[in-house]
């Protein structure tokens, strides 16, 4: 198989998860289980941002392990299958989900968020064998472009299904909805399992006692490894922090547009659709940028745009300016998000790719959404406000900054 169709289908997979973190994380899913299963209560806010931690608890305390395994089997596509028919199967089980079925819900959107965000960390770990150090950086902001493009694909095609709200009266339709995810997410994803192979390694089980022990063992040594890299160790402390509080705004974006700014189902969609849109643009733009001027300077640029997406959120009184706001925010989320994983590709060893990439998108990237989604809930259920929630995020994101600033990056003459 050619270099092409493998790097096709490798952006093909993010065309087709986001189309899961668009519908379940961040947009329809969110606003069905506060105002529909939750019956609009105040505690909905804490009960999601519950469920939001605790699936990034869990995939941070297995990812590590799991991905020692892969690398000790050779067999990462099938991890990866696995995660991502668990995230599939869920997703379409939630279709059932109703009033007065909270903690089924709950565990069900649990089990789904950890096949997306687990399968991830396989994901990710096909980019270093993939693209040059030169051209790293342009193809994780094509895939996050192609994952974008997906989640504006799902939303136009489940637009029809929400034209009556996210509301009890029109729950057979948004029910459907999800349903319409989930094989959206299976016809998508097909292509990658098809194209790409696993490494050949001989008399090694995906998953066995010998594995597991031995996984156990290499996490131990990855731990280590990571401290031999100072630069590596920093950058992942200050991706912990600000990880945090993007993961929490986008779990947070749609009940807080309803709930605070009072946006109606159709101007949702539509807001929703443009920050995709920007975000398309983003990650190709900055995917450029990064190979340019190096990926530290491109994280750095966007966490200071950032700071202004959540201080014109809190202070925006129109939902003319939220949705100007919500622009500038797709354009900083897909090029952080790309940049970081570019960052982290250049900083990670080739014998410990999938296993530092473990951490990257385990320990360090769902432990992080641990934390900001339960402050988040918490102090909004407590205080009252939304914004007062929000505002909270700021914390996060100065101490990434700080982090980020002392990390010096590799293979760009332009960094220090």
């Amino acid at each position: 198989m050619t270099q092409k169709y493998k790097v096709f289908s490798w952006l093909l997979f993010d065309f087709a998860n986001t189309s899961f973190s668009v519908m379940m994380v961040t947009f329809v899913f969110p606003l069905f289980f506060k105002n529909v299963i939750c019956k609009g209560e105040p505690w909905g806010d804490a009960l999601w941002g519950f469920s939001i931690s605790l699936s990034m608890l869990l995939v941070a305390l297995i990812s590590p392990v799991l991905g020692a395994a892969a690398d000790y089997s050779g067999k990462r596509k099938r991890f990866l299958f696995v995660f991502t028919i668990t995230s599939i199967v869920a997703t379409a089980l939630l279709s059932f989900s109703a009033p007065g079925m909270a903690v089924v819900a709950l565990l069900l959107f649990v089990f789904a968020n950890m096949g997306f965000e687990g399968g991830l960390v396989f994901y990710d770990s096909y980019l270093k064998e993939l693209a040059s150090d030169k051209s790293v950086g342009r193809l994780s902001g094509y895939g996050f472009a192609m994952g974008y493009l997906g989640a504006l694909a799902i939303l136009l095609l489940v637009k029809p299904l929400l034209a009556k709200g996210i509301v009890l009266s029109n729950m057979p339709n948004v029910q459907l909805s999800f349903f319409v995810a989930a094989i959206f997410f299976a016809l998508f994803s097909a292509p990658l399992f098809l194209v790409l192979r696993d490494e050949k390694k001989e008399d090694r089980p995906a998953l066995s006692v010998a594995a597991l022990v031995t996984s156990i063992r290499e996490v131990k040594y990855t731990v280590q490894n990571i401290m031999s890299y100072p630069d590596l160790a920093r950058f992942l402390l200050a991706y912990f922090f600000y990880n945090d509080a993007i993961l929490t705004v986008i779990a947070f974006s749609s009940i807080y547009a309803q709930n605070t700014l009072g946006f109606t189902t159709g101007e949702l969609i539509v807001f929703f659709m443009l920050v995709q849109t920007t975000a398309i643009a983003g990650s190709v733009i900055f995917g450029f940028v990064t190979d340019k001027i190096g990926p530290k300077r491109t994280i750095v640029i966007t966490l200071l745009i950032w700071f202004i997406v959540v201080v014109a959120a809190i202070f925006a009184d129109s939902k003319e300016l939220f949705f100007y706001t919500g622009m500038l925010a797709g354009m900083s989320m897909g090029s952080s998000q790309a940049a970081s994983r570019s960052m982290m590709t250049r900083l990670t060893p080739q014998e410990h790719v999938t296993e530092f990439f473990g951490f990257y998108d385990g320990t360090f990237g769902k432990a992080s959404a641990v934390v900001g989604p339960l402050v988040f809930g918490l102090v909004s259920a407590q205080a009252g406000s939304q914004k007062v929630a929000l505002a909270s995020l700021l914390f996060f994101f100065t101490i990434g900054l700080l982090l980020m600033t002392r990390v010096r990056s590799v293979g760009t003459l332009s960094e220090g």
